[in-house]
């Protein structure tokens, strides 16, 4: 089965709505396929929506926000946020605004490709999994969150590994769990593997599950 994100007290509840707004074309990388990117975020908030609203030196360069339980209960949407002249990073806002992120890569039209969070390795804490440069580095990171640390801290690391192909308008693979354990599902940095990961005391276990395709990445997902 596609993994159910679970995290202590989050669980009972209900996740919040989230998207994106504010279609804008003021950041001209197109690594999803066109010219427009976002220029805020709508969240359910305790009151009602709530638009965040990034400034203009800034877009959320990504698909759909993904909203991820905290442990401390509450829920924070998952996007990657692009700065003009420093590239993406990934980043965890709440109705609040910003909670957590990573630093930015660095570099303008420089991304990063997001597979989603969960506790993926049972120490009761969140754990964010994305690819570093999905087109060059091809880096599989995962990165850590703490209540009341506004960095993302990495985990672990593994090269070699990809989810997306420039103009996509989507990402290969994601977090599952089949009933031994959350895992990372991507391919390996040519698209010719399918790639089973997970987090295990601190490290990135690889398990092969045979030649890539895209629907073969769809069915192991769902567990099929």
């Amino acid at each position: 089965m596609a993994l159910s994100l679970s995290l202590g007290a989050a669980r009972a509840e209900t996740p919040p709505a989230a998207s994106y707004a504010e279609p804008t074309t003021r950041y001209d990388h197109g690594v999803l396929g066109d010219a427009v990117e976002w220029g805020a975020l709508r969240l359910e908030g305790p009151d009602g929506p709530v638009l965040l609203r990034l400034p203009q030196t800034r877009v959320f360069e990504d698909i759909a926000p993904r909203v991820v339980p905290l442990p401390e209960g509450g829920w924070a949407a998952l996007v990657v946020e692009s700065d003009l002249s420093k590239g993406a990073r990934l980043a965890l806002y709440t109705h609040d605004g910003l909670l957590a992120a990573t630093d930015f890569i660095g570099q303008a039209h420089r991304w990063l490709a997001p597979l989603g969070g969960a506790d993926l390795d049972g120490d009761g804490a969140l754990e964010l999994a994305y690819v570093d440069r999905p087109h060059l580095a091809k880096t599989l990171r995962v990165v850590r969150y703490r209540r009341g640390d506004p960095q993302l801290r990495e985990v672990a690391a593994q090269p070699g590994l990809t989810n997306h192909r420039i103009g996509w308008d989507h990402l290969a693979g994601g977090l599952r769990d089949c009933g031994g354990g959350p895992e990372i599902l991507l391919a390996d940095g040519d698209f010719s593997r399918l790639i089973a990961a997970r987090l295990v005391a601190g490290r990135l276990d690889l398990r092969d599950l045979g030649p890539w395709s895209q629907a073969r990445s769809k069915a192991a997902l769902r567990c099929d």
